[in-house]
């Protein structure tokens, strides 16, 4: 049984309150049957060092983007393209729309947005799609720039199930997290009884979004196990067939090589 946490912030993780090191983070992962893990980025100025823990870790790997929110350094396309040109980059992202936190003329967040798709376009990666409060612009964005040639993954999804199958017909996969086990998130669930298994991913978003019956403590891979065993108690399924299921949607969507049992995290 394998498990695969699609989106994380490794180099956001609060070790101090979690006690232990990133080796012992990996290690906890580990033991939960967290084999991989994808860590996201979400701004060009701590880039460097997501990049750095992925060519330390063999079983993570990472992404290079702006995250809609950030006001940091502006990403071009040009940019983007060069920095994806590593082979631990297997995503472009974390990209989309936030209208939730921002306000007023908002054009420069979906030229933003624009810039990731045609970034992951011209690289052949896929996207990490990032949407709150935006859903109608986010869709219309994605047809316009032909997102769908390329395919990705909605993070962290909270949206309807309008909006699901919409993301699906574009050829997206559907990503859940902590949020999933929430008292106040019968909606999502009922998504997620309903999203093909053949196209949905977990995560934990860590350092956020703990799942229950963690929440209150900090967030970190392992606790995507909680993740899983929610959604397969959702859905009536063995916790197997949904580990199983969503480790090989990862692989499929991504391009990653099967996970090997027993092998050291650390090649450095």
């Amino acid at each position: 049984m394998s498990l695969i946490d699609s989106h994380c912030h490794l180099d956001r993780l609060a070790l101090d309150k979690l006690g232990t090191d990133l080796d012992g983070v990996l290690e906890q992962a580990l033991q939960n049957g967290v084999d991989q893990m994808l860590c996201v980025s979400i701004n060009l100025e701590n880039f460097p060092e997501v990049l750095r823990l992925s060519h330390c870790y063999e079983n993570i790997f990472s992404s290079v983007g702006v995250h809609p929110s950030d006001d940091g350094e502006e990403p071009t396309l040009e940019q983007l393209v060069a920095l994806a040109d590593d082979p631990k980059i297997i995503a472009i992202g974390e990209t989309g729309l936030d209208y939730f936190y921002n306000e007023g003329d908002l054009e420069w967040q979906r030229e933003r947005f624009r810039i990731h798709i045609r970034a992951a376009r011209e690289t052949g990666k896929p996207l990490i799609i990032h949407t709150r409060d935006a859903e109608a612009d986010t869709l219309a964005i994605m047809r316009e720039e032909g997102a769908d040639q390329i395919g990705g993954v909605m993070h962290c999804f909270t949206g309807s199930l309008e909006m699901a199958q919409q993301c699906l017909e574009l050829g997206f996969y559907i990503s859940f997290s902590g949020i999933v086990t929430f008292r106040n998130a019968d909606v999502l669930r009922e998504v997620a009884k309903k999203v093909p298994q053949d196209r949905m991913l977990i995560e934990t978003d860590a350092p956020y979004l703990t799942p229950v019956p963690k929440r209150g403590k900090p967030n970190h891979p392992a606790l995507v196990r909680h993740v899983a065993e929610h959604i397969a108690e959702q859905r009536g399924v063995p916790f197997e067939q949904i580990a199983e299921a969503t480790t090989a949607n990862f692989q499929r969507l991504f391009g990653t090589p099967p996970v090997v049992k027993n092998t050291a995290h650390n090649f450095v």
